[in-house]
């Protein structure tokens, strides 16, 4: 019988009505958001890119490069709303620290994650 073999671990969410203003105004914030979830998670970062959408309907998106995967999130200004994306392959990274440490910044009045192991048959 074959036995699933965890791959790597995603943690996906959505963020409703955040509190921290600077998600959707401060490139720089977003990005050293990023940075620390990273270290929270025990992830070594390889590249980290930013854009900045200006206006009523911009917002901020993040993309960190990380041996591990990636971590990502995006803001809508219009919508007070950001959606997280954590990646981590291997044993040593723990995207739920990442995850949590983004929470715990952002105070989303309410929010929903979801998990998938993202496995292999072991052959």
């Amino acid at each position: 019988m074959e036995e699933d073999l965890i791959i790597g671990r995603h943690v996906y969410g959505n963020l409703y009505n955040v509190n921290e203003e600077r998600i959707f105004t401060d490139e720089e914030y977003a990005r050293n958001l990023v940075i620390e979830a990273a270290k929270v998670a025990n992830a070594k970062l390889l590249a980290i890119h930013s854009w900045k959408i200006e206006g009523e309907k911009g917002g901020i998106s993040v993309l960190a490069l990380v041996v591990e995967s990636h971590i990502a999130i995006h803001s809508w200004t219009e919508y007070r709303y950001v959606t997280v994306d954590i990646y981590t392959c291997g044993k040593n990274a723990d995207p739920w620290k990442a995850f949590n440490y983004i929470l715990n910044a952002l105070k989303p009045e309410d929010y929903i994650v979801h998990y998938a192991d993202r496995s292999s048959r072991k052959r």
